[in-house]
């Protein structure tokens, strides 16, 4: 296994030469022939899908995680519109960052430029198969993806068709190509393929994310887990607040951008409480709440450290009143994964105090926890959302998959 993915990761690097100065015309060409390729598919690539279903569902994996699973028609229209839009973005490629032309007379650029060879490593959600390798191909990048077995069908319906797309589009196949998921020790050889890989990005749950981050040999970015916190303020607006909470947290709860933890002010709980809960009750949406929330209904579910520590990925959610926004920042800072938190206020001084506290690598003022997506923030689809501070953070779009090159021109200077 470890030849066959250096084999891979060898191939890898020939084709991404050729993207390297491939232009702008070129990737997007290529873009637009696979996402109309993935439309073409539809039919093979659902029936794969089906039976990755029928698999997990057999083998008892959970309905959020089905729902990550699961295309349809629908589905990779809706994948296929994300290439385009990536298509329509601006090329990172050749960007000149900054520059200038020093006293001696040298003329210095710093210039983006492709970071060569991308390895991702995720569990079973076959939508980043596409993102990915668009995200890579338009920032002039091979990629090697290696998705989970649950999804190994899909994947290799999708990543078929795509190969097919560039080869049509006069750019080398294996600038995509699929890692096998039937054995573990691929995504090993693949994170310690250093030399062959530039970066290795894991995406999925916390598991595979930490064992990533501990094994992996090659330049890690640490895409983290979801525990995004509401925070109600003193100066709310308790509808907007309740509108707010509910799509945060029922909108779709099998995303890292769900929120997971509520809290509310001390002055606006009397009014906002049985309000929320009764909402979030009728959502079907279990609360784990400390004894505030506990006196509102007796449905409400005692609240332990662990609970405000988690990443759900349901109808859960920890709730707890606080007697200060500084107090609902520490306790945010205490238990965040570092994702997204939002603040509902009215108030000015509460949004900066909030936004300078919290120490996330996105913060909403008066908009739900959802808006943390790169398409949603203009990026086109994003390859994650990045919770470490080296390099990227935050959603992942183009330009963080660039690194860049200094650029020194003269006249015969020497030193």
């Amino acid at each position: 296994m470890k030849e066959q993915v250096h084999a891979a990761a060898r191939a890898a690097r020939t084709a991404a030469a050729t993207l390297a100065v491939t232009n702008r015309a070129g990737k997007d060409a290529a873009l637009h022939a696979m996402a109309d390729a993935l439309v073409a598919g539809t039919d093979a690539i659902v029936e794969a899908n089906s039976v990755d279903v029928e698999t997990a569902r057999a083998a008892g994996t959970g309905e959020h995680v089905i729902d990550r699973l699961r295309l349809d028609a629908d589905r990779i229209a809706a994948v296929a519109d994300g290439l385009r839009d990536i298509a329509a973005l601006p090329d990172p490629v050749g960007e000149v960052v900054r520059g200038s032309t020093l006293p001696n007379g040298l003329r210095m650029q710093q210039v983006r430029v492709p970071m060569g060879v991308i390895g991702m490593i995720y569990e079973g959600r076959p939508n980043v198969t596409a993102d990915a390798a668009a995200i890579c191909l338009k920032a002039g990048s091979a990629v090697l993806l290696r998705g989970s077995s649950s999804a190994a069908r899909t994947n290799a319906a999708m990543i078929d068709v795509m190969r097919d797309a560039l080869v049509a589009s006069g750019l080398p196949a294996d600038a995509i190509q699929q890692i096998p998921a039937d054995d573990r020790s691929s995504a090993t050889h693949l994170m310690q393929a250093r030399g062959l890989v530039d970066l290795v990005i894991p995406r999925g749950g916390a598991g595979l994310i930490q064992a990533v981050v501990e094994q992996s040999t090659v330049p890690v970015i640490e895409t983290g887990v979801g525990n995004c916190h509401v925070y109600v303020d003193a100066d709310a607006d308790l509808d907007m607040a309740l509108s707010i909470v509910l799509n945060a947290k029922t909108h779709r709860t099998s995303v890292c951008n769900a929120a997971e933890s509520l809290l509310v002010h001390k002055a606006v709980a009397d009014s906002f409480l049985p309000r929320v809960v009764a909402a979030l009750h009728e959502h079907g949406v279990t609360i784990h709440g400390d004894a505030a929330f506990r006196a509102v209904d007796a449905g409400v579910v005692p609240a332990t450290d662990d609970d405000y520590a988690a990443e759900y990925l349901s109808l859960d959610i920890s709730a707890r009143v606080v007697e200060s926004l500084d107090e609902a920042v520490a306790h945010i800072r205490a238990f965040s994964s570092g994702h997204t938190e939002a603040i509902v206020t009215s108030s000015l001084a509460a949004s900066a105090r909030f936004t300078a506290g919290v120490d996330s690598a996105a913060v909403m003022v008066n908009a739900s926890t959802r808006f943390t997506d790169g398409g949603e923030l203009g990026f086109g689809a994003e390859i994650g959302i990045s919770t470490q501070k080296l390099h990227a953070r935050g959603p992942m779009g183009l330009t963080e998959m660039t690194t860049t090159t200094y650029v020194v021109t003269g006249n015969g200077h020497i030193r």
